[in-house]
């Protein structure tokens, strides 16, 4: 017996139990929504299963050698067919819930079997102080290089399907290895287990050689439309659909915009913002790296610069990749006037820069903690810094219908930090009712009239409108959204989860 191979074992083992886990939490927050409460719930089911696994252990009193390879090709075969699985019974089946919770249960049971055989192995050839100081050690360690690697390049070089079959060739892998290096504790059927262990590897193989073709089925069932095109980055999931009055662009399942009627919701979030400024020259967009809301900028001949900063190079180079979307935009991204620089907003906030006079904020609908930094007080003062006396700022606040005290804890949060504001709405077929504030550090007027400027949608009438607010969408008591609370995310997610 080969005992230091043996700790690396349990480096791999560590490693691909928590590929797993996250594997699992992100696949249910991308299919289910409701981010915090998934990947917690997940988190905590899977760590309870490794101490029901742990306790199993103690059922076992012979041959743990050959249960600890038994138990390595169960999380190989469990795991490295979760994601295929999930996705796929996901769009087919209405128990999903109890699918994705039982292989994690599994995962987690198999997993935590693992470390108490493989202790009890090596108990007689190392000192009890060594023996659990390494294999922690080991253990921690394999479960640090998961959680770098996992969003920094299995994700975005693989997918979530690829991830989950590779990294149950490694568990079969080690198996198999495990052998050779525990072959003087086999007593018979080595042979046998061994055929096992290459048989689950071609299997996980051949899923391999076919994950296009399984995320590509998944998805189709997902989507009500044809995907024309798709990919994964370090950040989110690109889906974009095509039907026959348009396409639609999707970040990690959820839909941003449809070429049908996304010119409403760009009007309504630019113009308004736009007219309030006296010859607007700097403008500065956070978000919007799809380039819709630049080409509404660039339609007011006033503008010398534009500034835009986006974290995903993907989403800023998806026109070009995506030529549709480059008609659509107007090929705004090729204006001299416009420069890209890709980085997290707040980290750019946080840099001085000349004074802007108009703000346009277009993220994504604050679903994540990730998201909600960018809906803070914090956020929100630094914005503060880079903007000139007279400018105005129009943020995205989600739908005040669907999701009212959401809408109305961005106002608040705004106005927290010395903003005045005005909260306005306007309908969009492919979302419903959606939200908009336009804010400046004095008091202010809505607008009272449309630009002069090529409009399909705005002009003076529906200008004046967006901003009377219906009873059932009014102002609502709510908190202030900053960092150590995050209060704007409960609300998305308990606010969403009623329409879903």
């Amino acid at each position: 017996m080969r005992t230091p191979l043996l700790f690396l074992n349990v480096f791999l083992v560590a490693t691909c139990g928590l590929i797993y886990e996250l594997l699992a939490g992100t696949l249910a927050s991308y299919v289910l929504g409701d981010s915090i409460t998934q990947f917690s719930f997940i988190i905590g089911l899977y760590l309870s299963a490794m101490g029901v696994g742990a306790w199993a252990s103690r059922l076992f009193d012979h041959e743990l050698a050959r249960r600890f390879i038994d138990v390595e090709l169960g999380v190989a075969l469990v795991g490295g067919l979760s994601a295929p699985l999930l996705f796929l019974s996901f769009s087919r089946l209405g128990w999903f819930k109890l699918v994705l919770y039982g292989d994690v249960f599994t995962i987690g049971a198999l997993v935590g079997l693992e470390l108490p055989l493989l202790m009890r192995i090596l108990k007689d050839n190392v000192s009890f102080k060594d023996l659990v100081s390494r294999i922690f050690t080991f253990d921690y360690v394999g479960a640090l290089v998961a959680s770098l690697l996992f969003p920094l390049f299995f994700v975005p070089r693989l997918g979530l399907v690829r991830t989950s079959l590779v990294f149950g060739m490694v568990n079969a892998s080690v198996a198999l290895w495990g052998t050779w290096l525990l072959r003087d504790l086999l007593s018979s059927g080595v042979l046998s287990l061994r055929i096992r262990a290459v048989a689950v590897m071609a299997l996980l193989a051949l899923g391999l050689l076919q994950a296009d073709r399984i995320t590509a089925l998944t998805e189709d069932q997902l989507f009500a439309d044809d995907i024309v095109y798709s990919k994964t980055t370090p950040y989110q999931r690109i889906v974009i659909t095509r039907n026959r009055a348009g396409f639609q662009l999707f970040l990690n399942g959820n839909l941003q915009f449809s070429s049908v009627d996304e010119y409403r919701y760009h009007e309504a979030l630019v113009h308004p913002a736009m007219t309030l400024v006296d010859s607007p020259e700097r403008v500065l967009v956070l978000g919007g790296g799809d380039g819709l809301a630049m080409r509404e900028i660039l339609k007011h001949g006033a503008v010398r610069e534009v500034l835009l900063v986006d974290l995903d190079p993907a989403m800023t180079a998806l026109p070009k990749a995506f030529p549709p979307l480059g008609a659509l935009g107007n090929h705004s991204f090729e204006d001299p006037r416009v420069r890209v620089i890709h980085m997290d907003a707040m980290i750019w906030l946080e840099q001085p820069s000349a004074p802007f006079d108009v703000a346009i904020v277009d993220f994504p609908d604050p679903n994540s903690f990730a998201l909600g930094k960018l809906y803070t007080t914090r956020f929100y003062r630094l914005l503060k810094r880079h903007l000139a006396d007279h400018a105005t700022v129009a943020i995205q606040a989600t739908s005040p219908l669907f999701a009212r005290s959401s809408f109305w804890c961005v106002v608040r949060t705004l106005e927290e930090v010395g903003f005045w504001t005005q909260p306005y709405h306007v309908a969009v077929p492919s979302f419903g009712i959606w939200g908009f504030v336009l804010a400046r550090t004095s008091p202010f007027s809505p607008p009272d009239h449309a630009p002069q400027v090529p409009l399909s949608f705005l002009n003076h009438d529906v200008l004046a409108t967006l901003f009377r607010f219906p009873n059932d969408l009014a102002r609502v008591p709510v908190d202030v959204n900053r960092l150590d609370n995050q209060s704007l995310v409960r609300y998305y997610e308990h606010e969403w989860r009623r329409w879903q």
